[in-house]
């Protein structure tokens, strides 16, 4: 019998709890030896990112332009606009929610002087990236748009092979190594005396975002109830099957055969729901902006940063784009999005680790919102098809 591996969720949280007791008796030596590690990693994300963006936004974006004409651009900008409506639901709803949720929070980033000079590296190394974020993101978008528009397959190869590369490392580097960087950061909180009040923080956040997705779900099904003219509840029901079958996978790829089926059951038509659920399974990502929205606003509001709503408008609009280049593993929407976070709203190295920690806390949550949100995609997308045929 083969054995089963551990899944990301129960390292990160394995890692959580272990950093959590580590925290209460470990020396300050001890503490700055995973300091220096988790500075280590956290430079080397500084380094990949921008090719992380090249490696997966370019290709993803030249894929979307083998499709079929119409159907592709109904689909494309109907996904785009959930995703849009999803991120800033998320940033109102949460700007409502969190001024008194969040009342007297304290900073869920180690901000004592003492403590983080206590705690420092012993060494660092610097491992400056190729170049910046926003020209990566350019670029990607350039020679995406260029390989969708040309006939040649040089580019298109040798881009395809340059993403599974990037994957490789997403896989068999970032991901393996991100609870080991997890369990610094709370083992550094736990040593300055902070970590209980984050995890009551992280706690809030977790049943505010849970509530959120359920109203998002409700919402995006009313809409293609009105506009496919047919039951919501009933369309929303039929999906459930999709959405119990994510929470386990955590992976819009793997749940597509039951999403399908579901979808089909919802009468849509097989060609036109075999063409949807597939392209929504990589561009559809409501539930996981609604979440990364959610979380970025908690972190900003609890350590006082200073992020304009034109700022988070930028985001919002940028984290829809960017996350079409999320690869089908758990946490491949907040890989991708790591950039953008940093680059836009000035997130530190150790704001990072907490978002991913919170993100992963909850990545079953955002994709079986996303996938069961996909269905409401492709009743829509058939009513407005067949009207554009008629």
């Amino acid at each position: 019998m083969k054995k089963q591996k551990l899944g990301l969720l129960p390292k990160v949280a394995i890692s959580i709890a272990l950093g959590i007791v580590c925290g209460l008796f470990f020396p300050g030596w001890a503490v700055r030896i995973f300091t220096t590690i988790n500075g280590l990693f956290g430079n080397f994300l500084g380094f990949i990112i921008p090719l992380l963006i090249l490696g997966l936004v370019a290709p993803g974006i030249a894929e979307l332009g083998r499709g079929a004409g119409r159907l592709l651009l109904i689909t494309v900008a109907l996904a785009y606009g959930f995703t849009l409506f999803s991120g800033f639901f998320s940033y109102f709803g949460c700007n409502l929610i969190y001024p008194s949720l969040l009342q007297n929070a304290p900073s869920m980033t180690v901000a004592d002087t003492l403590t983080v000079a206590s705690t420092a590296p012993f060494f660092e190394v610097a491992m400056p990236p190729l170049m910046g974020v926003m020209t990566a993101l350019l670029l990607a978008f350039t020679l995406g748009l260029g390989m969708a528009l040309i006939n040649g397959n040089t580019l298109r190869t040798m881009m395809d092979d340059f993403r599974d590369i990037i994957n490789k490392v997403i896989t068999g580097v970032i991901i393996p190594v991100l609870p080991l960087f997890i369990f610094g950061i709370f083992l550094e909180m736990t040593f300055a005396g902070k970590v209980a009040s984050v995890m009551g923080v992280f706690i809030k956040i977790i049943v505010v975002i849970f509530a959120m997705t359920v109203v998002l779900l409700l919402i995006q099904f009313s809409v293609a109830g009105f506009v496919g003219k047919r039951n919501p509840f009933k369309l929303l029901k039929n999906m459930l099957s999709a959405y119990v079958t994510a929470l386990g996978t955590q992976s819009s790829a793997a749940t597509i055969p039951v999403t399908l089926a579901q979808t089909i059951k919802n009468k849509v038509p097989e060609q036109i729901a075999g063409f949807v659920i597939p392209l929504c399974a990589t561009i559809h990502l409501s539930g996981s902006t609604l979440k990364i929205v959610a979380c970025t606003l908690a972190i900003v509001m609890t350590s006082h940063i200073d992020v304009s709503f034109a700022q988070y408008a930028g985001f919002i609009c940028m984290l829809g784009i960017a996350m079409v280049a999320a690869p089908g593993v758990p946490g491949g929407a907040i890989m991708a999005s790591i950039g953008i976070i940093q680059s836009m709203l000035g997130f530190n190295q150790e704001a990072i680790g907490l978002m991913i920690a919170l993100y992963i806390a909850m990545d079953s949550f955002g994709t079986a919102c996303n996938v069961t949100g996909d269905g409401a995609v492709a009743v829509i997308v058939d009513r407005i098809y067949k009207g554009k045929t008629m």
